[in-house]
């Protein structure tokens, strides 16, 4: 299992589109993937999950994967809320 702390730099935060994008991405790996805010952790597959964290630019959460592809599904995951989309 790799975890890892990202801030969101995604202008809008993470809103509906934002949200459906990186659960598309995360959808793409075989890992289980978490994304975790406080006491809050939710599946990164899941839009409901997703939108209930309600998250903005500049928050930093802790991403975690764990399975056969867990190095590129961190990788990919970070690359794209590091992005300014």
């Amino acid at each position: 299992m790799i975890k890892k702390p990202i801030t969101i730099q995604i202008a809008s935060g993470l809103e509906a589109r934002p949200v459906a994008l990186l659960v598309q991405v995360a959808s793409q790996y075989e890992s289980k993937i978490y994304v975790e805010d406080g006491e809050k952790k939710v599946n990164a597959k899941s839009i409901m999950g997703m939108m209930t964290l309600g998250l903005s630019s500049g928050e930093s959460i802790v991403v975690s994967a764990e399975g056969s592809d867990e190095q590129a599904a961190i990788e990919n995951i970070e690359k794209y809320l590091s992005s300014d989309n």
